[in-house]
């Protein structure tokens, strides 16, 4: 019996060895990769504090708030290091910040980049393209139901859950009728959308379909595929999460491929249009940010690299007022188009508006007609009826619309929704948009949220 217990002692030791050798081999890219590029975005992006980074964003992983972080001014670069491990993000004007992973920082500056110019200021262009706003009174609006649903947001009853929600925005019937920011934030700071830029990915794609360029129905031109069973393949799709590719969407286990492409690899479409297939095309909904950075170098093929870098600003950003809206590229050059966005609040409201009005703002189209339907209606692989093209659905699954993310939101409620609780949820049966941003580590709840504001609209 002694020594039944001392192999099982001695087991344990080279258990907890391997897990300590695990983590110590695994993490530290992860971290410091995290750590490098959330800095220098929150910092130079969003014109942050690095403490205030280091108090929120940073707080995703133990320690890594306390992590060897160097923030240099003068060339605007971050550098992380966290045990052996080192890794820097490097910011470039009207591109944001960009982690190197394999290229040289030399070789990603010299890049040939046509940017956007920035853009003019609109404060006396009206709502929404522009931030004037002639308000008409809504009397049948509960003013102290809204502002209490709103206040709700941003209490902190649990220190060691903070909510830290810094903006919430509402419109009914296409006006702000309610708006406020979190402490050190405004009306035109820059913050961080997450996963809500696979919307815009998705809104990209549709421009390119209405000016005939693309076709959903049509094999994805990707180049990796072309001789092998994954060139069946379709946008569809591809935007509808479900084209079979092998993927593990998770952000907390290092081996996962989310972390494989997002911190070990500069071409991220590249990686993943690597991976092999594992369910037939169109059987299997799998939630993938692979797939949209796959459908972000489709768009960057289809336009050019000459036109690339400005197709977002000129094509949606700049026709519906998103004046302070930015995508970060990948060290490749792709615009990381599943999850590398900023913008300011009134900015995602007015995106979640342009779907609101089926895709025209003021008075002009900028999605083609019926691609809004398109977009909140479910794929086939989407079982419960949770996904359409890039934006979630609150549909339910066929014969048991109780089945449902927010059930206590109508049926027609869709929302776009990114890493931390970021969302912009859209109710077009009560001509609601809600949006929500902060840094939440412990969930947000956003459905209470939104069911708040609701009862204080007219019925």
């Amino acid at each position: 019996m002694k020594r039944f217990f001392k192999f099982l002692a001695y087991l344990l030791v080279i258990l907890v060895t391997l897990a300590i050798g695990y983590v110590m081999i695994t993490f530290p890219p992860i971290m410091a990769g995290m750590a490098a590029k959330t800095m220098c975005s929150c910092v130079f992006v969003s014109n942050r504090s690095e403490q205030s980074v280091r108090d929120k964003e940073l707080k995703v992983f133990p320690g890594l708030s306390e992590a060897d972080i160097q923030v240099n001014s003068a060339d605007r670069t971050v550098e992380a290091h966290v045990l052996w491990k080192s890794s820097k993000a490097i910011f470039r004007d009207r591109l944001g910040c960009t982690l190197l992973a394999e290229r040289s920082e030399a070789e990603v500056r010299a890049q040939k980049v046509t940017v956007a110019p920035e853009p003019l200021p609109h404060d006396s262009t009206a709502w929404p393209v522009g931030n004037r706003i002639d308000n008409r009174l809504i009397p049948q609006v509960d003013k102290g139901r809204l502002d209490e649903a709103i206040a709700q947001a941003f209490s902190e009853t649990d220190a060691a859950r903070p909510q830290n929600t810094s903006a919430v925005v509402v419109l009914y019937d296409g006006q702000i009728i309610g708006e406020r920011y979190g402490e050190g934030l405004e009306r035109d700071s820059r913050l961080m959308g997450w996963s809500m830029t696979k919307s815009i990915t998705s809104a990209l794609v549709g421009i390119l379909v209405k000016a005939g360029k693309l076709n959903v129905d049509a094999p994805a031109p990707v180049p990796e595929w072309k001789d092998d069973e994954r060139k069946n393949i379709t946008i569809n799709q591809l935007l509808q999460a479900s084209s079979g590719l092998d993927w593990t969407e998770s952000y907390f286990m290092p081996r996962a491929h989310f972390h494989k492409m997002f911190m070990l690899s500069d071409d991220k479409a590249g990686y993943a249009a690597s991976l092999p297939l594992k369910h037939a095309p169109g059987s299997f909904f799998q939630y993938s940010s692979g797939t949209t950075n796959i459908l972000s170098r489709i768009i960057r093929q289809t336009v050019g690299d000459e036109n690339y870098y400005r197709f977002p600003y000129d094509s949606l950003f700049d026709p519906i007022g998103m004046n302070h809206a930015l995508i970060e590229p990948d060290a490749s050059g792709t615009f990381v188009g599943s999850s590398y966005s900023y913008a300011s609040a009134r900015d995602w409201a007015r995106f979640g508006l342009l779907y609101l009005n089926d895709g025209v703002c003021a008075g002009r189209r900028i999605l083609p007609e019926g691609w809004v339907r398109y977009t909140t209606t479910p794929g086939a692989a989407a079982k419960r009826g949770e996904y359409g093209a890039q934006w979630h659905l609150n549909l339910g699954a066929p014969g048991n619309a109780a089945e449902r993310k927010m059930p206590s939101l109508p049926v027609d409620a869709y929302w776009a929704d990114g890493f931390e609780d970021q969302w912009i949820v859209v109710v077009p049966s009560h001509k609601l948009v809600v949006v929500r941003l902060g840094v939440s580590h412990h969930g947000f709840p956003i459905e209470k949220l939104v069911s708040g504001i609701v009862s204080a609209l007219p019925d």
